[in-house]
């Protein structure tokens, strides 16, 4: 069907997606290729695809579906085989059982003999709905071609009818049923394709949720009947040396799984829910190594800032920031730098993520009595040179990570805090010495992770006027040259969305900062007691960047955007 080239550009227009410039530019090369607008656009222009997409499903009155981000459904699959999915460009995604209807993603909705088709094949009313082609296709070849389908599928067929009825006693029959074991060997498939770094498999009253963790951000891709719950979560309990018959106490436990070269170390939690038992695996990369700290996005005076003070022969660093903001991978990559024969390198960790030859990992064990103070009590016999304690979290650690710093060795370590500067008041409050803290603390680093612009799709674009302000004002004296006069547009980056990003418009992740170096006039402020707003107005007026500044620097580099510096450092 076609649409109104005009009206199709004037809804961009009103929506600021374009201006009136390249919107008559557009018009007339379609018009030159004698292509319908909406098909130009896709393919010639960088504009957002989704967007495109969502003015062309208005004008025509049908539904549309942004189907890079709805969860598979591998039953679905075996009404529709993958020869007619690929020859039509359509997917199965919704079932309503009670209208015994079926959405089904399609390329061209309009191509009625097609719904025919389907309507014959699967006994259902078709229900046609818009979607990118090129997200159908992706699609298409992650479930059949990847082991989503005929694998799971079958595995559907052949164990939800056995577990329904399964006790737990009866768990020990069906772990090692081959369906089962398909099914959590493509999930695994599926995140280490997908760059995830967590698999969340969550029960609910009616199906099994799958949820990856993609640069950072949680995504449904997978749902499974409810009946193979139990026996998903036994396999997985098998695999990690659990307890399958224990499932009112919370476990954890780890192993690996190898895909061609690449390996990764799973840690699994389970956590008993009103529901059924909730398992979460965190991937950790076994190959491709640790980064380095230009790769980890510290650069400029921050990076000066933490090589000086980890070329100092003791004294504390110290990491903080929220769960999951790249702490542990920033120490990790501080302590392969340090990493030499000539030096003794022992870790207490909870747990050891990554393990680097040379380097004495430790893994804590409240039940045999190992934690953080115990075992940092222990590290001072065994002539270390460099120590690294997990986190500081009670005040036993903190005198004894001090007490380590005081005689010789450099100490490294987390502390849970928004800011730098704050680490200061915290450690204070865990029962550090004001003067002593001053005459050990060598620099506090404060971080949060951002997706970065997928360089695939990425397009440039002038801020608005009141975008453009806020960052000036952020800024001031830190704002680039090219920008310093107020007449001057200032440009960002955004990923319009393709099948490399899965049309999220970011790929990959990076780091923002914020370093305060212990100087002479902060050391005085510690002992003063002085307030961490204080510490930190001094740290900036010595050079300092905040953390939304480098967030705001990295943005004005193309590197992130300003929506993700607001959604992680905005306090």
């Amino acid at each position: 069907m076609l649409v109104p080239v005009k009206q199709f550009l004037e809804i961009l227009k009103s929506q600021h997606i374009v201006n009136d410039a390249d919107a008559q530019k557009y018009e007339v090369d379609a018009l030159r290729r004698n292509m319908e607008i909406d098909t130009y656009l896709l393919e010639f222009s960088k504009l957002p695809k989704l967007e495109i997409l969502k003015v062309k499903a208005q004008l025509l009155s049908i539904p549309w579906i942004d189907i890079a981000s709805v969860p598979i459904v591998p039953q679905l699959l075996a009404l529709i085989s993958e020869p007619v999915a690929r020859k039509y460009t359509l997917i199965p995604i919704v079932l309503d059982e009670k209208e015994n209807s079926l959405s089904v993603a399609m390329a061209n909705p309009f191509d009625f003999q097609v719904v025919e088709f389907l309507e014959k094949k699967t006994g259902k009313k078709i229900i046609p709905t818009l979607a990118l082609t090129d997200d159908i296709t992706k699609i298409i070849d992650t479930v059949y071609t990847q082991g989503l389908s005929p694998d799971v599928v079958e595995a559907v067929a052949e164990a939800a009818p056995k577990v329904r009825t399964v006790k737990a006693e009866d768990l020990v029959q069906v772990r090692d049923k081959a369906p089962i074991a398909r099914i959590v060997s493509t999930i695994l498939e599926y995140a280490m394709k997908g760059r995830a770094s967590d698999i969340h498999i969550e029960p609910q009253e009616t199906r099994t949720r799958i949820r990856y963790r993609i640069d950072g951000i949680l995504q449904e891709k997978i749902t499974l009947p409810k009946g193979l719950h139990d026996s998903l979560v036994s396999r997985i309990k098998i695999l990690s040396d659990l307890k399958i018959d224990e499932k009112r106490m919370p476990q954890d436990g780890r192993f690996n799984f190898k895909l061609g070269e690449n390996e990764v170390d799973l840690r699994v939690s389970t956590l008993p829910t009103v529901f059924g038992e909730k398992i979460v695996m965190r991937l950790l990369k076994k190959t491709g190594g640790i980064p380095s700290l230009d790769e980890l996005g510290l650069r400029g005076t921050q990076l000066k800032i933490l090589q000086e003070a980890i070329t100092k022969p003791y004294g504390i660093i110290l990491v903080t920031g929220p769960t999951g903001s790249g702490k542990s991978t920033t120490l990790y990559s501080v302590l392969s730098r340090l990493n030499q024969p000539g030096v003794n390198i022992v870790t207490l960790e909870d747990p050891v993520e990554y393990q680097i030859a040379g380097i004495n990992q430790v893994q804590i064990n409240p039940q045999a009595g190992l934690t953080f103070a115990t075992g940092l009590r222990s590290f001072l016999r065994q002539d270390p040179n460099i120590i690294l304690v997990g986190e500081i979290r009670d005040v036993e650690t903190t005198q004894l990570a001090l007490q380590a710093a005081l005689t010789g060795h450099l100490v490294f370590s987390t502390l849970h805090t928004n800011d730098a500067a704050t680490a200061v008041p915290r450690l204070i409050d865990l029962g550090g010495e004001p003067f002593l803290i001053a005459s050990v603390l060598n620099a506090v680093l404060a971080q949060r992770i951002v997706r970065k612009v997928c360089h695939f799709c990425s397009a440039k674009y002038v801020a608005p006027p009141e975008i453009a302000q806020i960052i000036r004002e952020t800024l001031g004296p830190l704002l680039p040259k090219q920008y310093a006069q107020p007449t001057a547009q200032i440009t960002l980056a955004k990923g319009n969305g393709c099948s490399e990003c899965n049309n999220s418009g970011y790929l990959g992740r990076i780091g923002i900062y914020e370093v305060i170096a212990v100087t002479g006039p902060v050391n005085k402020m510690i002992i003063q007691h002085t307030t961490a707003r204080d510490i930190e107005d001094e740290a900036v007026k010595e050079g300092m960047i905040r953390m939304k500044e480098d967030g705001y620097l990295k943005a004005l580099e193309g590197v992130t955007t300003i929506e993700e510096v607001l959604r992680v450092a905005e306090v």
